[in-house]
């Protein structure tokens, strides 16, 4: 996983590599504006103020969640988390699914994409709480799922995320209300799944 550096000593809020608009109906532009615009903003924000004096100024930011602590933890876990969700998405498309040897990854581990469909959006849906569903590999390449509280993130088990569902509540509550399950079964349509394979083989 490629480092995520502060520039000039401060963390930057991610560009979205794709429109506003571009993944509804499964993510509106409206719940986009205030996800990305103000929660991850907020984030970014906190990090930045908390930084100066902490110790940790200078280091990427997969550093800091592995040595902070508190809200600095909090803060730096929730914008490393948010990077690798907006960035793993594309417009809807129909039978979105893996290739390559990721599909056979999940294949050989799940028993099939529509088993390991079930089985991590049963995470997603039944994580108490907020937090963060995940598929990430071990250091040999073997598949795993994990459920995440609040802002942790896979690294802090030593495992590698590959591919993440947000689940606390301002990542869909504005299109789907207390529907989390149809969220997590909606998103489906949008994973970009060049980028989880590209995250897999690294």
């Amino acid at each position: 996983m490629k480092k995520t550096m502060p520039v000039e000593g401060k963390f930057e809020l991610m560009a979205l590599p794709y429109a506003s608009d571009a993944l509804e109906p499964v993510i509106s532009a409206n719940t986009l504006s205030f996800h990305h615009g103000k929660h991850l903003a907020a984030y970014v924000n906190n990090l930045n103020a908390a930084l100066p004096g902490s110790g940790l100024e200078g280091k990427p930011l997969e550093e800091i969640v592995l040595d902070a602590q508190g809200g600095m933890l909090n803060n730096a876990g929730q914008i490393l988390n948010h990077n690798l969700y907006f960035s793993q998405f594309r417009a809807p498309r129909a039978g979105n699914a893996p290739t390559g040897r990721l599909a056979q990854a999940i294949g050989e581990e799940f028993g099939s994409f529509e088993a390991f469909k079930e089985i991590f959006t049963k995470a997603g849906a039944t994580l108490f709480g907020s937090g963060w569903a995940w598929l990430c590999a071990d250091s040999d390449g073997n598949l795993k799922i994990t459920q995440e509280p609040n802002a942790a993130n896979p690294i802090q088990h030593g495992l590698r995320p590959l591919l993440t569902m947000d689940v606390w509540e301002h990542a869909y509550y504005l299109d789907y209300q207390n529907r989390r399950p149809d969220h997590l079964a909606a998103l489906w349509q949008i994973i970009d799944w060049d980028v989880i394979n590209d995250r897999y083989e690294k």
